[in-house]
């Protein structure tokens, strides 16, 4: 048992130091809303998500630092940029050191270390630390919000993304005032077990709406907003605006 978890660690080391090897190319940011939010931060803190990003900062004291993340195996080391900020007397100092994790996947929760000054750690800003007992370390973890979100794919398309939390290998459908209510259309995708996600463009407006299980409709259990019609049929709320 001892060789094993000698074995381990030796493993989860090598795929640090090979990380170290394979270091990301610095990404630049043009998105002007991503840039406001980010001279808004006026000092390192826990890392703050958003729709599109989760935003991990960093002491502006250390020289170098840089995230690697469980779903990449911790072999990409993507290095922070530096936040300046200038005085009266034109003089430049570092506010903090940043970097932007783009919300591209589906996750409920990120693991990550960071590289401070070359050295590998937990993230000191997060309080939120994990222990895993094969390989004796801790990894810091984010976790992400689940339900029905709309974030904006461009400035004329919004997409819906509705989730469903329920019993694995169920059929879930998706109807509402978008379908006429035809529950037919649009079948939600097991992203993970008892998790049902889908993707809807939809055009601006007040949208009610139910999952469906074969004909019996469910309420969103996700979304707080709902309503009850008189004649005692209750239905989600989504606005898209």
């Amino acid at each position: 048992m001892r060789k094993q978890r000698i074995l381990i660690v030796s493993a989860i080391f090598f795929t640090f130091c090979a990380a170290k090897i394979t270091a990301a190319t610095p990404v630049e940011f043009q998105n002007y809303e991503l840039d406001m939010l980010l001279h808004e931060i006026t000092r390192p803190t826990a890392p703050i998500i958003t729709d599109d990003y989760i935003i991990f900062t960093a002491d502006p004291k250390y020289r170098f630092a840089g995230i690697a993340f469980d779903f990449e195996n911790y072999q990409v080391i993507h290095p922070f940029q530096v936040l300046t900020q200038t005085d009266d007397n034109d003089k430049k100092s570092r506010r903090h050191m940043f970097y932007c994790h783009k919300r591209e996947h589906k996750f409920s929760s990120i693991k990550y270390r960071l590289v401070l000054d070359g050295l590998w750690t937990t993230d000191p800003l997060n309080p939120k630390k994990e222990y895993d007992d094969d390989v004796n370390l801790y990894f810091s973890r984010v976790d992400l919000p689940d339900g029905v979100r709309i974030y904006t794919k461009s400035e004329k398309s919004k997409t819906v993304h509705f989730i469903y939390k329920g019993e694995s290998g169920q059929k879930i459908q998706l109807a509402g005032t978008f379908t006429n209510w035809d529950p037919w259309i649009y079948e939600l995708i097991e992203t993970r077990p008892g998790i049902y996600e889908l993707d809807l463009p939809l055009a601006s407006g007040k949208y009610f709406y139910n999952y469906y299980i074969g004909l019996t409709p469910v309420l969103d259990n996700t979304n707080p907003d709902k309503i009850y019609t008189n004649d005692g049929r209750s239905a989600s709320v989504i606005v898209v605006e």
